[in-house]
């Protein structure tokens, strides 16, 4: 619910998406945030799914629910490199 609320009245330059968390599922939360920028008409953030879940069907799911990468928890610090750079990379061709 605070990240929600934090986007529609901040810009961020990517996202860190925790999968479970109590009140809104990081599922549920991109979805609000979708919705609030097709509505504001402000481009996408790009949102990352950090998570336990990490199986390939799983990493699909985040995939096909909109999330625009996945990463493994416990965080691989060189993989966090990798997908800040993919993500910000794409914000900076946006633009």
């Amino acid at each position: 619910k605070e990240a929600v609320d934090l986007i529609e009245h901040e810009e961020f330059d990517v996202v860190l998406m925790d999968i479970q968390m109590p009140g809104l599922s990081g599922v549920e939360a991109l979805q609000k945030i979708r919705e609030h920028e097709r509505v504001a008409d402000a481009p996408p953030v790009p949102v990352i799914a950090l998570t336990a879940n990490a199986m390939k069907h799983q990493v699909a799911e985040y995939r096909e629910a909109g999330f625009d990468d996945h990463l493994a928890k416990p965080v691989n610090i060189d993989a966090l490199y990798f997908a800040l750079h993919k993500a910000l990379s794409k914000v900076e061709r946006a633009a």
